[in-house]
C-alpha cells in the first residue's frame, strides 16, 4: 500500500505531496492538468522506469536537470520508503530505506503493480513486440529465473545483431562466434519459451473470467501463443539458417520474434472488434494480470486505472466497478475527466476512498 507521495520537478510538477486512502483513489480533472503523470511517478517506483517515456531525461520538468520521486508504503505491516533520483548526464539511483540498489532489477517484483491505460490499445493494433512486453512484463514480476534469462537473451541477441550488421566481404563472420551466440540464444530462449508457454495456459482462465464477466457473456474469446519454436529446436533452427541471418544482417528466428494472437469468436480482435469490445478486451486482460500476479506473489498488487471509462457503455462501466471494488483488490488508483461520472461511483460503492481534483497543479480532496 503506498501511503504517500512526493514529487520534485517530476513532469510538470515543482512539487507535490498527496496522501493515499488504503484502497480507492480518485483523480479528477481536464486531460492535460497531469492526472496520468502521478499514476506514472507511482508506476516508476515499481518498475524502476516510466510506463511512457523511452528516457528518463523525458520525464525532467522543462528548463530542470533532475527529479525525485519517494514513495512511503506498508508491506506486510512494515514501513518502506522507496526512492528514485534521476540528474542529467548521470545515472538514475533507486533506494530501499535509504540502501542503493546495486541492479535495479534486484527491485523488480518488491511493489507488484497493473496499469491500465489508453496506450494499452497497442496490445492489440500495435506489432508483436508490444504483445512479447506484456507476457514479458508480468512473468519478470514473480520469476527472477526468467528476468534472469530473458536479459541475457536480449544482450546476446544484440551482439549476434551486431557482428551480423558489421559484417562485409573484406570481414566476414565470425562462424564459430556465430555458433556459441547461437548455443546461449538456444538455452535462454528455450527457457524463455517454457516458460510463456506455462504462463498463457494458466493465465488464459483468468482472462476469459473477467471478460466474460464485463460482457455479461456476450462475446467468446481466446488467446493463442505463436512461437517457431511450437514444432522446432532453436539450436537446430539458428544454425540452418547462418546464410539467411548473414544475408539480411539480423536474426530471423527465435523468441524475439513470437507473438500472442489476441482473437474475438474466430478472428483476431483488432479486425472485428468495436472501440468498446476491443477496450473490455484490454481491461479484462490488465484485470487478469492483477490476479495472475496476486496468486503467484502472494501479496496485492497496486491497480492504477487510467482513463478506462471512456468508450464503455454504463453497464460496463458498473461491471468493472464492482468487480475493483471487491475485497480481494487492493489499493486503486483511477483517473478520469469526469468528476460527475467518479462521484457516481464512489456512492455506489462502500470502501474507503479518497476522491482528489487536479486543476492548475492543485490536487485537492473533494469531501
Amino acid at each position: 500500500m503506498l501511503q504517500k507521495l512526493s514529487l520534485t520537478n517530476f513532469k510538470n510538477y515543482n512539487t507535490l505531496e498527496v496522501e493515499f486512502s488504503p484502497k480507492i483513489n480518485c483523480i479528477t480533472g481536464d486531460n492535460g492538468e497531469g492526472k496520468t503523470n502521478i499514476l506514472d511517478a507511482i508506476y516508476y517506483l515499481s518498475f524502476c522506469k516510466s510506463f511512457f517515456s523511452s528516457t528518463d531525461a523525458l520525464t525532467v520538468k522543462h528548463n530542470e536537470n533532475f527529479f525525485i520521486i519517494q514513495g512511503e508504503y506498508q508491506i506486510n505491516g512494515e514501513p518502506e520508503l522507496i526512492y528514485c533520483g534521476f540528474e542529467s548526464g548521470k545515472r538514475k539511483r533507486f533506494k530501499r530505506n535509504k540502501k542503493e540498489y546495486d541492479r535495479m532489477s534486484d527491485h523488480i517484483g518488491l511493489l507488484p503493480l497493473v496499469m491500465a491505460s489508453p496506450h494499452d490499445t497497442s496490445l492489440i493494433i500495435g506489432g508483436s513486440d508490444e504483445r512479447r512486453k506484456f507476457i514479458d512484463g508480468i512473468i519478470c514480476q514473480f520469476d527472477h529465473d526468467y528476468l534472469y534469462h530473458y536479459q541475457s537473451y536480449q544482450r546476446v541477441l544484440a551482439q549476434r545483431n551486431h557482428m551480423l550488421r558489421e559484417a562485409s566481404n573484406y570481414s566476414p563472420v565470425d562462424n564459430d562466434m556465430l555458433q556459441i551466440y547461437d548455443e546461449q540464444l538456444a538455452y535462454s530462449g528455450t527457457i524463455i519459451y517454457e516458460k510463456r508457454k506455462t504462463f498463457i495456459a494458466s493465465f488464459e482462465p483468468f482472462f476469459q473470467k473477467y471478460f466474460s464477466t464485463i460482457s455479461q457473456n456476450k462475446e467468446q474469446v481466446a488467446l493463442n501463443y505463436i512461437s517457431s519454436l511450437d514444432d522446432a529446436n532453436l539450436l537446430q533452427t539458428l544454425t540452418a539458417n547462418h546464410a539467411v541471418d548473414i544475408a539480411t544482417r539480423y536474426t530471423n528466428f527465435g523468441v524475439h520474434k513470437d507473438d500472442l494472437e489476441l482473437k474475438m469468436g474466430e478472428q483476431l480482435i483488432r479486425k472485428t472488434g468495436s472501440q468498446g469490445q476491443q477496450k473490455t478486451y484490454l481491461i479484462a486482460l490488465k484485470l487478469a494480470q492483477f490476479e495472475y500476479i496476486r496468486q503467484q506473489c502472494q501479496t496485492m498488487p497496486i491497480l492504477l486505472l487510467d482513463d478506462i471509462f471512456d468508450k464503455l457503455d454504463d453497464k460496463r462501466v458498473n461491471q468493472i466497478v464492482r468487480i475493483v471494488a471487491q475485497n480481494n483488490f487492493g489499493q486503486i488508483f483511477i483517473t478520469d475527466t469526469s468528476r460527475e461520472r467518479i462521484s457516481n461511483i464512489l456512492q455506489q460503492i462502500e470502501q474507503p476512498h479518497r476522491h482528489f481534483h487536479l486543476s492548475n497543479n492543485n490536487l485537492a480532496v473533494i469531501e
